[in-house]
């Protein structure tokens, strides 16, 4: 495990995104092995032939190599890969909340819609505006509040241009596309402030409207809905 850990992709706040992050640096162990498979193969054939004296080399063994490999590659990455699609179609079984997500040039709105009345825009927060430990062009005037451990249904669109939702730290990249709603079910299982950014050119601003997603307890949950709806 610490072997490939040294492929991550940063850090984690979902088991889901433990799991990505798993995969990720166990797919590139498997390239590294072929590379190397590769290389020594055509050095041993190129070191033959013009040192070794090896005018006629038998293919038959290389064929077969070549053959099984890539079919056990196949298979060492089928078992993980179906067990992630397994765990990711049991968040989509069902929901407790549902957020709509609409991107606008250049920021967010978010409406939830078990909650009537609420609903906000999320703006970047500017230099001036930024308290002590907040990040630079990240931090927003209204994050988006989920409850932890409690499946959420994403509905992203856009309200005019492509955008992307994107949280890097969970492992969520996802379309907003005008007329379309596409739909993602997510449960978050560490509590804090994650952080991401629009990852589709969508114009002149596109780099200054982040994501701000704050992942809090139920009964902190509940209290800020009952502080933002009064």
């Amino acid at each position: 495990m610490n072997y490939f850990q040294g492929y991550n992709l940063g850090f984690s706040g979902s088991l889901f995104s433990v799991y990505m992050d798993w995969f990720h640096g166990f797919n590139c162990s498997l390239l590294l092995g072929v590379l190397v498979f590769v290389s020594g193969s055509f050095l041993l054939l190129i070191l033959g032939f013009f040192f070794l004296n090896m005018k006629k080399v038998e293919y038959q063994l290389g064929e077969l190599l070549c053959s099984i490999f890539p079919t056990l590659i196949l298979l060492m990455q089928m078992v993980p890969s179906l067990s992630i699609l397994y765990y990711y179609g049991l968040m989509n079984l069902d929901s407790n909340l549902t957020l709509k997500v609409v991107g606008h040039q250049w920021y967010w709105s978010y409406e939830y819609s078990d909650i009537p009345g609420l609903e906000f825009d999320s703006y970047m927060k500017s230099l001036d505006q930024l308290d002590l430990g907040e990040p630079r062009l990240l931090e927003v005037d209204n994050r988006c509040v989920v409850p932890v451990d409690t499946n959420v249904r994403f509905c992203i669109t856009s309200g005019d241009v492509i955008h992307s939702w994107s949280l890097p730290s969970m492992s969520i990249k996802l379309d907003a596309m005008s007329g379309i709603l596409s739909i993602l079910n997510y449960s978050f299982s560490i509590l804090g402030v994650f952080y991401g950014q629009c990852s589709e050119i969508c114009g002149a601003n596109h780099s200054f409207m982040p994501i701000a997603v704050e992942v809090a307890g139920m009964e902190g949950f509940k209290g800020w809905c009952n502080f933002y709806v009064d």
